[in-house]
């Protein structure tokens, strides 16, 4: 997780806040009208009781005071206690669905950018990173939207009104209250600022601990097979520890500002108090507007304390929606959607890389000047040390990268001239690593292609030999899978996602590594899925088993980003060269 403190552009992010919280704008303005009524419902009370008590001191005889006078004020502050009460419902009500209106838009606006972000960048973030932005980024924008926004608003209108009134009520006894107010503002600047860093370390380390969580929990059999429980735990526990201590500074300093301002305004109220009584023996202020002023004194340090409190959860949440809005602000890929260019997925087409140079940084080049042709409908095997460009080259068919420089052709077609969707709706990819979704097996298959009927996803599960063993399942296709499968053996997770591709009906295949994590007789099952794929499609194999990239037309031997040997498996061999040194006494590949 990036730091997270005061947001670095802080007009900016609070303007496509604001953009967001416009697009309910009947809901804005019903809330903002409430609110303002609520805050001038708090202090009017005040303004009501000065006259009262004056007319009630100068009164020789309470008898002689007007039943009516008196049910007058009475009916006029229950009036005033009512409508704040009925506008206090209503602006807590309106902020909460405008907060959960707003905060519903934002997850959905960002989570639809996240679909069209490249490889690139998640291969460059956690998945603990991410996830913190959809919960505590989401959580805290939710939390400042629904009570610390409208806090800091009413707040702000409650302070100025209560000024206002003061003002009219003795300027005078104003001067010392002004006298205070910048102590306040000084002491809660103070405390601000200090808790900026904590705020930051607070939520830097939450994104922390959310990601070694995750990262434990998808690799319990690793902890578990190496005995790393103790360390794992010592090291959840820096973790924890760290975002504590952090978490506990924190809030700490956002409870110490409301005590610091009622101290202040205790000795305000006391100033106000004694010269207040000096001023109603020059009769230069009456009882009640002292009275009043008083009452009005002794709550003007809570929107202030409210002020400085609830702008450091404002802060917190702005900073989450930066961390948000960056994510919004990503480049998505190049999708290219006015492009017209599209090829007939029933015909197979040639892939040819001309010159093709990349690197996933810009100082480390992975491919050097690739260049190979694989014509309609053969087999192109991969075949090199580990990290020696083989997955690259799959990558960039695909393009979930793009080059650096040279070309990569298919039909004849540049792949940039294509849109992302119909590239890619040309070929079907088997990776090492399965994915399968919530849901059922037949679901699962029709991922591939989300129109196909049942029938013709039970098609692509008997072409993929995948048929018998859902056959023997509870309830067969119906069978509902959790958890990526976790109710599956790892062969039956491939075998449906070569039928996931199958149903697909692909015109370029790719297989990475898909069967290099299966027993031997599971392999012999896919391996006959993927021939019978295999005579459909132009085909990339990327495998270390020699049995399964023997029968390829063509065999490209990989090593540090440069094609060195390529031909047929029996032409490599009488080479004697690197292919014969890889596959020499060995079944496997290295």
């Amino acid at each position: 997780m990036k730091n997270f403190s005061k947001p670095k552009d802080m007009k900016n992010t609070f303007n496509m806040l604001l953009k967001y919280l416009g697009t309910e704008k009947k809901l804005m303005f019903s809330f903002i009208i409430f609110l303002i009524i609520n805050s001038l419902a708090s202090f009017a009370p005040s303004m009501i009781t000065a006259p009262l008590i004056d007319e009630l001191v100068a009164v020789k005889n309470f008898k002689n005071l007007a039943i009516n006078t008196l049910i007058k004020y009475i009916i006029i502050l229950a009036v005033i206690a009512l409508v704040g009460v009925i506008s206090n419902y209503a602006y807590n009500f309106l902020a909460l669905k405008l907060s959960q209106k707003t905060v519903n838009r934002i997850r959905k606006d960002l989570f639809a950018r996240m679909k069209y972000l490249p490889i690139r960048y998640f291969d460059s973030i956690a998945h603990g990173e991410i996830m913190s932005r959809f919960t505590n980024d989401m959580d805290n924008i939710s939390d400042a939207l629904n009570n610390s926004l409208p806090q800091l608003i009413s707040s702000f209108i409650t302070l100025i009104g209560t000024l206002a009134v003061m003002i009219y009520l003795s300027p005078i006894l104003v001067l010392v209250t002004c006298l205070m107010l910048p102590l306040m503002l000084k002491s809660s600047s103070m405390i601000l600022n200090m808790s900026r860093q904590s705020f930051r370390d607070q939520q830097k380390n939450l994104g922390i601990l959310n990601g070694f969580i995750e990262e434990t929990m998808e690799g319990q059999k690793v902890v578990k097979v190496f005995c790393y429980e103790k360390n794992i735990k010592t090291k959840f526990d820096e973790c924890n520890e760290n975002y504590r201590s952090a978490a506990a500074k924190s809030q700490i300093y956002s409870g110490i500002i409301m005590p610091i301002m009622f101290n202040i305004n205790n000795i305000n109220y006391a100033l106000s108090t004694a010269i207040g009584a000096v001023l109603i023996l020059l009769n230069q202020l009456t009882i009640g507007r002292l009275t009043s002023f008083l009452q009005l004194a002794r709550q003007f340090a809570r929107p202030v304390a409210d002020l400085s409190s609830q702008f450091t959860t404002v802060q917190s949440a702005l900073a989450g929606a930066e961390r948000i809005f960056e994510i919004m602000n990503e480049q998505p890929e190049n999708q290219n959607i006015e492009s017209q260019v599209k090829l007939d997925e029933n015909i197979l087409h040639d892939v040819k890389f001309s010159n093709v140079t990349f690197g996933y940084l810009p100082e480390k080049i992975v491919l050097k000047n690739i260049s190979f042709t694989a014509k309609p409908g053969e087999k192109i095997a991969l075949v090199g040390s580990t990290g020696a460009g083989k997955t690259t080259i799959a990558n960039l068919i695909t393009r979930f990268y793009d080059t650096i420089d040279g070309s990569i052709e298919i039909g004849g077609i540049n792949i940039k001239k294509f849109s992302l969707k119909n590239l890619r709706g040309l070929i079907g990819m088997v990776l090492q690593d399965t994915h399968l979704f919530d849901g059922t097996i037949i679901e699962n298959i029709r991922y591939g292609r989300l129109n196909a009927t049942d029938e013709e996803c039970i098609e692509a599960a008997k072409l993929s030999n995948a048929d018998s063993f859902i056959k023997r399942l509870p309830h067969g296709y119906n069978t509902v899978i959790h958890e990526d499968g976790n109710n599956l053996s790892q062969g039956q997770r491939q075998l449906l996602n070569i039928a996931r591709v199958a149903v697909s009906s692909p015109a370029i295949l790719i297989f990475d590594e898909a069967t290099s994590s299966v027993d031997t007789r599971t392999e012999e099952l896919i391996e006959n899925g993927m021939n019978k794929l295999m005579s459909k499609c132009t085909t990339f194999v990327i495998a270390h088993r020699l049995s399964t990239i023997k029968n390829a037309n063509t065999i490209l031997v990989i090593e540090n980003g440069e094609i060195i040997e390529h031909g047929s498996h029996n032409d490599l061999i009488n080479e004697h060269g690197r292919y014969y040194q890889l596959c020499s006494g060995q079944y496997e590949l290295k």
